[in-house]
């Protein structure tokens, strides 16, 4: 089974990843994040002199790509997750199921505000990644046939594995 997890930063897409990791414990998983398939950053655009992680031209699709096909052949579950999950058609073919995470922009900017993991980050480029996040994922056709899940407050874990296990 290839999962794909996709919704904007800090919607939970690792922490739901992680916990569907742990329930089909009895087989294989591995879990993709599409961050770690960005391009380099000297090749990234930047947008006023620093770099544009949210655009898709930012990872490597072809790449990213071929890594899940290869892995679906060596594990019973691949979970892919990232803003980008849903951008590719050929990606979309892939996933024997789609999950898309939401939150409110106020309680991205929230959490946005809390995650230092990639240094603090300006407040107009918090309003980019919310902004990049409307224009390029949000009329994705499949991403909204996928299974609409609130990041809002702790995810009902048992709905995520009655959806996966249909």
């Amino acid at each position: 089974m290839i999962i794909g997890i996709g919704g904007i930063s800090n919607a939970g897409k690792s922490a739901l990843a992680n916990e569907i990791k742990k329930y089909y414990s009895d087989k294989t998983v591995l879990v993709l994040c599409q961050d770690n398939f960005a391009i380099p950053t000297l090749e990234i655009p930047k947008i006023n002199n620093h770099t544009n992680w949210e655009i898709p031209a930012s990872i490597n699709f072809d790449r990213f790509y071929n890594e899940i096909v290869a892995a679906s052949k060596n594990h019973d579950i691949v979970i892919d997750e990232g803003l980008f999950v849903f951008y590719e058609e050929r990606l979309n073919r892939l996933y024997d199921k789609s999950i898309f995470m939401t939150i409110s922009k106020k309680t991205f900017v929230y959490r946005k505000n809390k995650d230092f993991r990639w240094g603090e980050e300006p407040e107009w480029y918090v309003e980019h990644i919310w902004a990049s996040h409307q224009k390029f994922c949000e009329k994705i056709e499949v991403r909204k046939e996928a299974f609409q899940l609130s990041g809002e407050n702790p995810v009902d874990l048992e709905s995520v594995f009655n959806y996966l296990d249909l």
